[in-house]
Protein backbone atom coordinates (compact mmCIF):
# COMPACT_ATOMS: atom_id res chain seq x y z
CA UNK A 1 0.00 0.00 0.00
CA UNK A 2 0.92 3.47 -0.53
CA UNK A 3 2.01 4.93 2.92
CA UNK A 4 2.29 8.75 1.48
CA UNK A 5 2.17 10.23 -1.89
CA UNK A 6 4.31 13.56 -2.26
CA UNK A 7 2.16 16.39 -4.41
CA UNK A 8 5.20 15.67 -6.79
CA UNK A 9 4.12 12.91 -7.37
CA UNK A 10 0.31 13.19 -8.10
CA UNK A 11 1.52 16.12 -10.57
CA UNK A 12 3.78 14.28 -12.64
CA UNK A 13 1.70 11.10 -13.25
CA UNK A 14 -1.44 13.76 -13.92
CA UNK A 15 1.20 15.70 -16.65
CA UNK A 16 2.80 12.17 -17.93
CA UNK A 17 -0.47 10.53 -18.64
CA UNK A 18 -2.39 13.49 -19.88
CA UNK A 19 0.71 13.99 -22.36
CA UNK A 20 0.31 9.94 -23.18
CA UNK A 21 -3.22 10.82 -23.93
CA UNK A 22 -2.48 13.45 -26.45
CA UNK A 23 0.05 11.11 -28.22
CA UNK A 24 -2.03 8.02 -28.37
CA UNK A 25 -5.06 10.02 -29.81
CA UNK A 26 -2.57 11.44 -32.69
CA UNK A 27 -1.52 7.84 -34.01
CA UNK A 28 -5.59 6.71 -33.79
CA UNK A 29 -6.45 9.89 -35.35
CA UNK A 30 -3.33 9.21 -37.91
CA UNK A 31 -3.06 7.52 -41.05
CA UNK A 32 -2.17 4.40 -39.40
CA UNK A 33 -5.40 4.85 -36.93
CA UNK A 34 -2.94 2.89 -34.68
CA UNK A 35 -2.51 3.36 -30.84
CA UNK A 36 1.09 3.93 -29.86
CA UNK A 37 1.34 4.01 -26.10
CA UNK A 38 0.56 0.95 -25.21
CA UNK A 39 1.43 -2.70 -27.07
CA UNK A 40 -1.92 -5.03 -26.29
CA UNK A 41 -3.61 -4.33 -29.51
CA UNK A 42 -0.21 -4.24 -31.33
CA UNK A 43 1.03 -7.37 -30.29
CA UNK A 44 -2.60 -8.94 -30.97
CA UNK A 45 -2.55 -7.14 -34.93
CA UNK A 46 1.20 -9.12 -35.22
CA UNK A 47 -0.11 -12.62 -34.10
CA UNK A 48 -3.19 -11.76 -36.53
CA UNK A 49 -0.92 -11.05 -39.46
CA UNK A 50 1.77 -13.79 -38.53
CA UNK A 51 -2.01 -16.00 -38.78
CA UNK A 52 -3.08 -14.68 -42.24
CA UNK A 53 0.30 -15.18 -43.61
CA UNK A 54 1.42 -11.58 -43.99
CA UNK A 55 4.65 -10.86 -43.87
CA UNK A 56 4.47 -7.54 -44.15
CA UNK A 57 2.06 -6.56 -41.74
CA UNK A 58 3.68 -8.32 -39.49
CA UNK A 59 6.80 -6.76 -40.00
CA UNK A 60 5.04 -3.32 -39.65
CA UNK A 61 3.53 -4.16 -36.17
CA UNK A 62 6.90 -5.78 -35.06
CA UNK A 63 8.95 -2.90 -35.66
CA UNK A 64 6.16 -0.69 -33.75
CA UNK A 65 6.70 -3.22 -30.67
CA UNK A 66 10.84 -3.23 -30.72
CA UNK A 67 10.44 0.74 -30.98
CA UNK A 68 8.36 1.09 -27.73
CA UNK A 69 10.77 -1.88 -25.92
CA UNK A 70 14.04 -0.08 -27.19
CA UNK A 71 12.12 3.19 -25.50
CA UNK A 72 12.13 1.22 -22.09
CA UNK A 73 15.52 -0.04 -22.38
CA UNK A 74 16.79 3.91 -23.14
CA UNK A 75 15.34 4.70 -19.75
CA UNK A 76 16.57 1.99 -17.85
CA UNK A 77 20.15 2.69 -19.31
CA UNK A 78 19.20 6.46 -18.23
CA UNK A 79 17.58 6.23 -14.63
CA UNK A 80 19.08 2.98 -14.16
CA UNK A 81 16.34 2.11 -11.43
CA UNK A 82 12.82 0.97 -11.49
CA UNK A 83 12.01 3.01 -8.32
CA UNK A 84 10.49 6.39 -8.40
CA UNK A 85 12.34 8.96 -6.67
CA UNK A 86 13.68 12.34 -6.88
CA UNK A 87 17.43 12.45 -7.48
CA UNK A 88 17.43 10.38 -10.44
CA UNK A 89 17.82 11.12 -14.24
CA UNK A 90 14.12 12.41 -15.16
CA UNK A 91 15.47 15.45 -16.56
CA UNK A 92 17.81 13.52 -19.28
CA UNK A 93 14.68 11.05 -20.27
CA UNK A 94 12.35 13.36 -20.42
CA UNK A 95 14.34 15.79 -22.79
CA UNK A 96 14.73 12.66 -25.13
CA UNK A 97 11.18 11.86 -24.88
CA UNK A 98 10.82 15.53 -26.30
CA UNK A 99 13.36 15.22 -28.82
CA UNK A 100 11.70 12.15 -29.76
CA UNK A 101 8.53 13.71 -30.08
CA UNK A 102 9.68 16.45 -32.10
CA UNK A 103 11.32 13.82 -34.63
CA UNK A 104 8.45 11.94 -34.99
CA UNK A 105 6.20 15.09 -36.80
CA UNK A 106 8.32 15.47 -40.08
CA UNK A 107 8.37 11.78 -40.49
CA UNK A 108 4.81 11.50 -39.62
CA UNK A 109 3.43 14.93 -42.20
CA UNK A 110 5.26 12.11 -44.97
CA UNK A 111 3.30 9.10 -43.80
CA UNK A 112 6.10 7.20 -43.15
CA UNK A 113 5.56 4.49 -40.81
CA UNK A 114 9.50 5.66 -38.75
CA UNK A 115 7.28 8.37 -37.54
CA UNK A 116 5.13 6.18 -35.34
CA UNK A 117 8.03 3.72 -34.26
CA UNK A 118 9.88 7.36 -32.83
CA UNK A 119 6.67 8.01 -31.09
CA UNK A 120 5.94 4.65 -29.57
CA UNK A 121 9.93 4.48 -28.60
CA UNK A 122 8.84 7.79 -26.82
CA UNK A 123 6.34 6.06 -25.24
CA UNK A 124 8.05 3.15 -23.72
CA UNK A 125 10.39 5.62 -22.72
CA UNK A 126 7.92 7.36 -20.19
CA UNK A 127 6.31 4.33 -19.11
CA UNK A 128 9.28 2.81 -17.78
CA UNK A 129 10.81 6.36 -16.05
CA UNK A 130 7.83 6.29 -13.99
CA UNK A 131 7.55 2.86 -13.08
CA UNK A 132 7.15 1.90 -9.32
CA UNK A 133 6.64 4.19 -6.15
CA UNK A 134 6.19 2.97 -2.47
CA UNK A 135 5.85 -0.83 -4.03
CA UNK A 136 2.74 0.65 -6.00
CA UNK A 137 3.13 0.23 -9.53
CA UNK A 138 2.82 3.75 -11.96
CA UNK A 139 1.86 3.14 -15.29
CA UNK A 140 1.55 6.46 -17.57
CA UNK A 141 0.79 5.33 -21.06
CA UNK A 142 -2.16 3.20 -20.43
CA UNK A 143 -4.94 2.83 -17.99
CA UNK A 144 -6.14 -1.25 -18.53
CA UNK A 145 -4.37 -1.92 -15.23
CA UNK A 146 -5.88 1.58 -13.44
CA UNK A 147 -8.99 0.05 -14.49
CA UNK A 148 -8.61 -2.84 -13.11
CA UNK A 149 -7.74 -1.82 -9.54
CA UNK A 150 -10.94 0.24 -10.09
CA UNK A 151 -12.60 -2.81 -9.83
CA UNK A 152 -10.88 -4.82 -7.41
CA UNK A 153 -11.12 -2.10 -5.31
CA UNK A 154 -14.81 -2.19 -5.88
CA UNK A 155 -15.21 -5.70 -5.02
CA UNK A 156 -13.19 -5.09 -1.98
CA UNK A 157 -15.60 -2.54 -1.37
CA UNK A 158 -18.76 -4.91 -1.53
CA UNK A 159 -17.50 -7.27 0.52
CA UNK A 160 -16.35 -4.92 3.26
CA UNK A 161 -12.52 -4.94 2.90
CA UNK A 162 -10.88 -1.86 3.36
CA UNK A 163 -9.43 -0.50 0.17
CA UNK A 164 -6.10 1.61 0.20
CA UNK A 165 -7.46 5.23 -0.53
CA UNK A 166 -4.41 7.00 -1.78
CA UNK A 167 -3.87 4.18 -4.59
CA UNK A 168 -7.74 4.70 -5.53
CA UNK A 169 -6.99 8.50 -5.98
CA UNK A 170 -4.13 7.82 -8.25
CA UNK A 171 -5.74 5.28 -10.29
CA UNK A 172 -8.51 8.22 -10.90
CA UNK A 173 -5.91 10.86 -11.71
CA UNK A 174 -4.24 8.61 -14.51
CA UNK A 175 -7.42 7.89 -16.08
CA UNK A 176 -8.87 10.98 -15.89
CA UNK A 177 -5.20 12.81 -17.24
CA UNK A 178 -4.78 10.12 -19.85
CA UNK A 179 -8.74 10.60 -21.26
CA UNK A 180 -7.97 14.95 -20.99
CA UNK A 181 -5.25 14.18 -22.77
CA UNK A 182 -7.23 12.79 -25.53
CA UNK A 183 -9.66 15.41 -25.52
CA UNK A 184 -7.32 17.95 -25.66
CA UNK A 185 -5.12 15.81 -28.76
CA UNK A 186 -8.80 15.17 -30.65
CA UNK A 187 -9.50 19.20 -30.59
CA UNK A 188 -5.56 20.25 -31.52
CA UNK A 189 -5.59 17.52 -34.61
CA UNK A 190 -8.11 19.16 -36.18
CA UNK A 191 -6.42 22.61 -36.16
CA UNK A 192 -2.70 21.12 -36.53
CA UNK A 193 -2.66 17.51 -37.78
CA UNK A 194 0.66 15.84 -36.11
CA UNK A 195 2.55 19.16 -35.39
CA UNK A 196 0.05 18.33 -32.11
CA UNK A 197 2.63 15.97 -31.03
CA UNK A 198 4.98 19.32 -30.81
CA UNK A 199 2.67 19.91 -27.53
CA UNK A 200 3.83 17.69 -25.59
CA UNK A 201 6.88 17.81 -26.98
CA UNK A 202 7.35 21.36 -25.41
CA UNK A 203 5.27 19.84 -21.95
CA UNK A 204 8.22 16.69 -21.70
CA UNK A 205 10.74 19.43 -22.46
CA UNK A 206 9.70 22.08 -19.91
CA UNK A 207 9.41 19.58 -17.38
CA UNK A 208 13.01 18.00 -18.06
CA UNK A 209 14.30 21.85 -17.30
CA UNK A 210 12.01 22.03 -14.10
CA UNK A 211 13.63 18.89 -12.78
CA UNK A 212 16.90 20.29 -13.87
CA UNK A 213 16.63 23.63 -11.99
CA UNK A 214 15.09 21.96 -8.67
CA UNK A 215 17.54 19.61 -8.59
CA UNK A 216 19.92 22.63 -8.83
CA UNK A 217 18.16 24.58 -5.89
CA UNK A 218 18.37 20.95 -3.88
CA UNK A 219 21.74 20.70 -4.04
CA UNK A 220 22.64 24.81 -3.78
Amino acid sequence: MISKLPPWVWSCAWALAFVAGMINVVGLLGFEKQAVTHLSGVTTMMGAALGEGDGAAFLHYLALLLSFVGGTVLSALIVQDSTLRLGRRYGWALMIESLLLCASVPLLWRHQHAGMCVAACACGLQNAMASTYSGSVVRTTHVSGMFTDLGIFLGHYLRGIPVDGRRLRLCVVIISAFATGGVAGTLAFHHLGYSTLLIPAALTGLASLAHALFLRTMRG
